[in-house]
């Protein structure tokens, strides 16, 4: 009875397979055009499709790609429907199908050349052709990042916003910088003329004091003299005469 169980079984995992890869293909081909050019993703929760996404290279994760960054390299990796492109696709529906391994590249393999006619080197050309694409589309945004940066000079292109504005950074600290040479000179004629100042102030103060116990002193004597000049001239009758 085993046995026969056993046997009966047999036609039934062949039939489910089948149906995950009817499914995985319906899933392809019903998807919408635009649906070619947007980023994959997060990996799904199935455990066959995790096992996929673990082989695939880490980057970190702190760093988010922004949706035009997204989109442009989406861009990159539009082709004919006939290339390693399309075909990555038919194994990403393949694999939330629940295929995984051997068989799912296999078997995404078949039913894509079955469709196009494609053919294993030409398959794994035009993964080459891709991924030239994405490194030479790296390399010229290096290249302007570089620009950017100043650490290059592009051929007729206008400097960017950083440029101008590390040029702006530069001619404003030349300025301060000027400026405060100007400042401390300054402040050492202010420091200088202070002194010189205090100096006038201290002669000026002396010599004030110097007239006024002059002509205290001469006051003095000059009221002295006229005070004795009365009392004798005045007394003595030389005022008759």
């Amino acid at each position: 009875m085993a046995g026969n169980l056993s046997v009966l079984s047999q036609p039934v995992r062949i039939m489910a397979i089948f149906d995950n890869i009817a499914k995985a293909a319906k899933d392809f081909f019903v998807e919408e055009d635009e649906a070619a050019i947007k980023p994959a993703a997060s990996a799904p929760a199935h455990p066959a499709a995790t096992s996929i996404s673990q082989s695939l290279p880490s980057y970190n994760a702190s760093t988010q790609p922004e949706q035009r960054h997204l989109d442009h390299i989406a861009g990159l990796l539009i082709g004919d429907g006939k290339d390693f492109a399309a075909y990555m696709k038919m194994v990403k529906s393949m694999a939330a199908a629940g295929m995984n391994g051997p068989l799912l590249y296999q078997t995404a393999f078949n039913a894509f050349a079955a469709i196009n006619g494609a053919t294993v080197p030409g398959l794994l050309a035009s993964a080459a052709t891709f991924e030239t694409a994405l490194q030479s589309d790296r390399n010229k945004v290096l290249e302007r990042h570089r620009e950017k940066m100043g650490e290059t000079k592009g051929h007729n292109i206008a400097p960017s916003a950083l440029l101008n504005l590390t040029a702006q950074e530069q001619k404003l600290a030349l300025e301060i910088a000027e400026l405060t040479k100007q400042l401390q000179e300054k402040q050492q004629q202010l420091t200088e003329t202070q002194q010189q100042l205090t100096e006038e102030k201290q002669k000026t103060q002396s010599a004030l004091a110097s007239y006024e116990a002059a002509n205290a002193s001469a006051l003095s004597e000059l009221q002295a003299h006229r005070k004795a000049a009365e009392s004798f001239l005045i007394g003595s009758g030389a005022a008759m005469a």
